[in-house]
């Protein structure tokens, strides 16, 4: 391990690099993917940053799976079956995969491609490498005595209004110090509101358990494979056909809301345990999903709704408070959790999102688009994010 390098370990990365890597390898394992970094405050970089970014890629060459590390994947992951533990033993980055340029503006551009099985395993890690880069070449510093004391307060409120919150931050985090920081203070004083982290190295640190399932990219990719209007249902069903009833957590807001609840069949809604909420108005949301299991028969108090976008602990109170005697609500916080540091300290908004993928080698390239709840948020070609507007009728 590199005691400099910004990431230290395989496990340093969301769970769901791993669940989704998995569910790539069983079912498309011929499939390539392009993902392609996304500053949305179009920042100018410092000269040479790109430089420097470089130089972390190529630092995680030295990565490798401890025995540790695979003791608790296969402890804690018993969804992840013993061979594809044996593939993370062997797993090695390889930076050919990625490219990383800055322009003439300071404007940063990465993208990585490969085998889908493995070029997702650079998001995560890619993100948190810039985010804490770009603090220490802008000479910004973590305020360790706010953290404490903003954090211990956080505990409290959790505890108080009996929270259920995951830690989902380690993409935009301040810094790997910050994260685990906060991740310890969670654990110390937050009780059993504290339900754990996506964060699977600080899981296995702290003792705690790690939660996650899949991100829009799994969604993204069946778009470009079974069509827009099929996607979200085909995910929900090769999600089920890999795991089983295990990760059961489906996100909703690839095509945005309304097109997913069209999609959300009785069968799907039984066999997943929950919908997350990751953009536009959460209370609306909260309505449009209770409705829906409303409208299938099942009673929403058996279900429940995981809401992260953008949550600061007070909102998820407020949230709480909205569900309450409708559907229970849990709540995964991230930049507000480890990228709270003070000093006037601005959080980086940025995003790696999966823009092109084919089947296998042989044939030919699909864009990839993410349509948001929010507008202006849409991730993609032009030309394509207006088709498959079209094609879903919401233009």
């Amino acid at each position: 391990m590199d005691d400099k390098a910004i990431i230290k370990s395989i496990l340093d990365t969301d769970l769901y690099k791993f669940s989704t890597g998995y569910a790539y390898a069983k079912l498309f394992p011929r499939a390539r993917g392009r993902f392609a970094f996304v500053d949305r405050d179009d920042t100018v970089y410092p000269e040479g940053f790109a430089d420097r970014v470089r130089a972390e890629i190529d630092r995680m060459t030295s990565l490798r799976l401890t025995t540790e590390e695979a003791d608790f994947l296969t402890r804690e992951c018993g969804y992840l079956p013993p061979f594809y533990i044996d593939y993370l033993k062997g797993y090695r980055y390889d930076p050919r995969e990625v490219t990383v340029s800055q322009d003439s503006e300071g404007h940063l551009h990465i993208t990585a491609e490969g085998y889908l099985y493995r070029i997702t395993f650079w998001e995560t890690p890619i993100l948190a490498i810039v985010s804490e880069l770009y603090y220490n070449e802008t000479s910004q510093e973590a305020d360790l005595d706010y953290v404490r004391q903003v954090t211990i307060e956080k505990a409290r409120i959790m505890k108080e209004h009996a929270l259920q919150v995951s830690m989902f931050g380690m993409r935009r985090r301040f810094s790997a110090e910050v994260e685990d920081t906060v991740t310890a203070l969670l654990k110390a004083h937050a009780g059993t509101s504290l339900y754990g982290t996506s964060n699977v190295y600080y899981a296995m640190k702290h003792g705690i358990r790690v939660t996650g399932t899949h991100p829009h990219e799994w969604v993204q990719f069946h778009a470009a494979v079974y069509g827009y209007k099929m996607a979200n249902y085909m995910a929900m069903e090769d999600w089920i056909n890999v795991y089983d009833g295990d990760l059961g957590t489906v996100l909703t807001d690839t095509y945005t809301t309304d097109v997913f609840m069209r999609n959300f069949s009785k069968k799907h809604a039984m066999l997943f345990t929950s919908m997350r909420h990751d953009s536009g108005d959460p209370f609306a949301f909260a309505d449009k999903a209770i409705a829906r299991y409303r409208e299938l028969k099942i009673n929403p108090m058996f279900k429940y709704l995981v809401f992260s976008d953008s949550l600061t602990i007070p909102k998820a109170v407020e949230i709480k408070k909205y569900c309450e005697d409708k559907i229970p609500a849990t709540f995964g916080v991230g930049t507000n959790l480890t990228n709270d540091v003070g000093n006037h300290t601005i959080p980086r908004n940025i995003v790696m999102k999966l823009i092109g993928c084919q089947i296998s080698p042989t044939q030919k390239w699909h864009h990839c688009v993410k349509l948001s709840d929010v507008e202006g948020k849409h991730i993609g070609h032009p030309d394509e994010i207006e088709l498959a507007q079209k094609t879903l009728g919401i233009i």
